[in-house]
């Protein structure tokens, strides 16, 4: 093994899981979802795997040489690492590629994407439990919803839903990826999630225990930001904005997901906007950007508007406490993108439009000006999508 094949840029990243990741959380702190940094030489050949998955994830099929190409790795690396891959079930070969010249045609060799299936389950709506069973490309195919349960019914509600995806999937599971309202730790654990009456639960423990399969459980605004970053197109430096029963963000920064010294980096929702008043929040201040934005609130005060200006205005009004709360993080990171995450009857149009006027005003007109906000392509799937690319990072270190 070469030194190129170990050390590649200026940092050291930690020791990868056995199958591609540590401990099979890739998108915990400290940690670039898409590894670039050299890697110490006994954590070389799970970082090397992790980076032929990688590859083969975004570019699909290709030959041995072009893997070796692509890379960096030498050919006898690639090799070594492919049939290894192969025997693990996670790659496949996919028969020879069209001569276009002399010599013996190359042997496709991607991901084998049909091998295995991941279970994702969204804990996020108002009314209902959704899971579903995705394909590692990220594509649903089997859903099923139940109804909310009661506080105590949760954690078995979530098993038996998890047990029956797991029953649909006809492949072996790689993993299980839960987003959850509520502040969560780097480990799974639900710090607190009033609305569940959980603070201090170890949920992902829990799960775990009773499915057998691996779980990993993270905040779902968190989980939403990844699905936008693997399939939504995003950037490395990109805040995700969730509107729903509340509202919360997931922030990526450089490539590297932002958690916060106590998990609770994104937490917008109770930020006082303005200094005017305003509705009251169920935290027991007055202000909050959830008491504006949140679909509740906003659909109330709307229903109650009975002219099509006194609409537009109430979503302009919205729009700009929003644009308010973003500001300073704006600013202070130098974001390029904002996503929104929500009903587009809603959120899209005047709302969002009244965001970036307000981003416009309020940040470096040099730097700040071209901030793009736009809506999410990833509709309600959202959450489930970014609990598969838990569950990819986490286990193949892939996203």
């Amino acid at each position: 093994m070469s030194a190129s094949e170990v050390q590649r840029g200026s940092s050291t990243i930690e020791p990868p899981h056995p199958s591609g990741n540590a401990n099979g959380r890739g998108f915990g702190p400290g940690r670039s979802l898409r590894q670039g940094g050299k890697v110490l030489p006994e954590h070389a050949r799970g970082h090397n795997r992790s980076l032929v998955l990688q590859t083969l994830f975004h570019q699909g099929a290709m030959s041995r040489a072009d893997l070796s190409r692509e890379t960096g790795l030498t050919r006898v690396t690639i090799s070594d690492l492919v049939a290894e891959l192969i025997a693990d079930g996670f790659v496949a070969e996919m028969g020879v590629r069209e001569a276009s010249g002399p010599g013996k045609p190359a042997i496709l060799v991607d991901l084998d994407r049909a091998g295995h299936r991941i279970v994702g389950i969204d804990l996020s709506g108002s009314d209902t439990f959704i899971g579903a069973v995705l394909t590692l490309d990220g594509d649903i195919v089997a859903r099923r919803e139940v109804p909310l349960p009661p506080a105590d019914d949760v954690v078995a509600t979530v098993v038996e839903l998890a047990r029956v995806l797991v029953a649909d999937s006809h492949a072996p599971v790689l993993g299980i990826g839960v987003g959850t309202p509520g502040v969560v730790d780097d480990r799974g654990v639900i710090l607190t999630a009033p609305n569940f009456g959980w603070a201090g639960f170890d949920l992902e423990g829990a799960l775990q225990n009773a499915l057998g399969l691996p779980v990993l459980v993270a905040n779902d605004a968190n989980a939403a930001v990844l699905a936008e970053y693997t399939f939504g197109g995003a950037g490395d430096d990109v805040l995700l904005v969730k509107v729903g029963r509340g509202v919360g963000s997931g922030l990526l920064a450089g490539g590297q997901p932002m958690r916060g010294s106590r998990f609770a980096a994104g937490e917008i929702g109770h930020v006082t906007v303005g200094t005017d008043g305003g509705p009251g929040c169920g935290c027991g201040k007055v202000g909050c950007l959830e008491a504006w934005l949140s679909v509740p609130s906003l659909s109330k005060r709307l229903a109650a508007a009975s002219a099509p200006e006194d609409r537009e205005g109430i979503l302009r009004d919205a729009g700009e406490r929003l644009g308010i709360a973003l500001a300073p993080v704006v600013g202070v990171l130098d974001l390029s993108e904002i996503v929104l995450s929500g009903p587009p009857e809603l959120l899209d149009g005047p709302l969002a439009e009244a965001t970036v006027e307000t981003l416009r005003a309020r940040t470096l007109a040099q730097f700040h000006d071209s901030v793009r906000v736009r809506m999410t392509e990833q509709g309600q799937d959202i959450v489930l999508r970014g609990a598969a690319v838990m569950v990819l990072s986490g286990q193949l270190g892939v996203s």
